[in-house]
């Protein structure tokens, strides 16, 4: 994506109303926050939100914008992994510097957990809370450099563990409560609920396939990768679904997290201006109760999962 294309997508955004932003160090190795600063700077009434626990160092020996870690970018940076109390303190200073803002409204604690870490999890999640990442956060907080502060992971087990050891503002967890999976309904939500933490559903497309569906001709993407069959299958029965009520599949995805009480937003990565019309329209798409009824009767949902009828 060039430098254009993404400041059209951003302005389109915001004029569509949209008015939460989220960014990482991590996403283009420092890029996406160059960009997102650039589009926002001056604005007012938008809400920032960027993440800790990866440090950009600089590499001479990087040239050009070959792939790495998943992004194209020509920046010269490689992540390195730092949750300690200077880590997430740094990693702050040098967000609001890449960004060129003069505030950062929410932190996440980015990609704690076994899923990214492995069997290095455990000496990471000690930084993060024997080492006073958390501290840090804690700091930032009560001096109002930020407003709140949580963790943006991909697994919902991690977020009930950090629960334990602060008292986090919001959360933000990416695949784990769509149309496709509601496995955070057991313990996550609850807790949140419970706590008063306001939590932000991303990857709410599952990686893409909610939004693609199985169509033949491209390889359906899943949690990052190509779907595998079980999910496939799974995701052909939510199309059928779709079908018989003429739903899109898109929309009872994009709408379908929003009914839970827990959750505050639902976050969107928008590659063109055309997708933000697209999501515009997704969102206000009417979709029958006896759709969801429907979804639920099928055991394609989980039964306790809140409803959009339900509000």
């Amino acid at each position: 994506m060039t430098d254009m294309e993404a400041r059209a997508t951003l302005e389109r955004a915001l004029a569509a109303g949209m008015n939460y932003v989220d960014t990482a160090p991590h996403y283009g190795h420092g890029l996406s926050e160059r960009r997102v600063g650039d589009g926002l700077r001056e604005r007012q009434g938008i809400v920032l939100s960027t993440k800790v626990g990866r440090l950009l160092r600089a590499d001479p020996a990087l040239r050009g914008d070959a792939e790495r870690q998943g992004f194209r970018s020509p920046l010269p940076f490689e992540r390195h992994f730092d949750y300690s109390y200077d880590g997430v303190l740094r990693s702050h200073e040098d967000s609001l510097q890449r960004l060129g803002l003069a505030r950062i409204d929410l932190l996440y604690v980015h990609d704690i957990g076994v899923r990214t870490h492995g069997a290095d999890n455990g000496r990471y999640f000690d930084q993060l809370t024997q080492g006073g990442g958390l501290k840090a956060l804690e700091r930032l907080r009560d001096e109002g450099a930020i407003a709140g502060f949580g963790v943006g992971a991909n697994e919902w087990q991690v977020g009930v563990e950090v629960l334990q050891h602060a008292d986090c503002d919001v959360m933000l967890l990416a695949g784990r409560y769509t149309l496709l999976e509601q496995g955070a309904l057991e313990q996550f939500l609850p807790l949140c609920l419970s706590r008063q933490v306001s939590v932000i559903i991303g990857g709410a497309y599952n990686s893409g396939i909610l939004a693609t569906g199985t169509a033949p001709g491209h390889a359906p993407r899943y949690d990052y990768g190509e779907a595998p069959a079980d999910i496939v299958a799974r995701v052909a029965r939510l199309e059928a679904h779709c079908r018989e009520y003429q739903v899109p599949l898109a929309a009872a995805a994009l709408q379908f997290p929003l009914a839970h009480p827990a959750v505050a937003s639902v976050l969107l990565g928008l590659g063109s201006p055309g997708q933000v019309e697209d999501t515009i329209r997704l969102h206000g798409f009417e979709i029958p109760a006896e759709f969801w009824q429907g979804l639920r009767d099928a055991g394609l949902i989980a039964p306790d999962a809140p409803l959009p009828t339900d509000r």
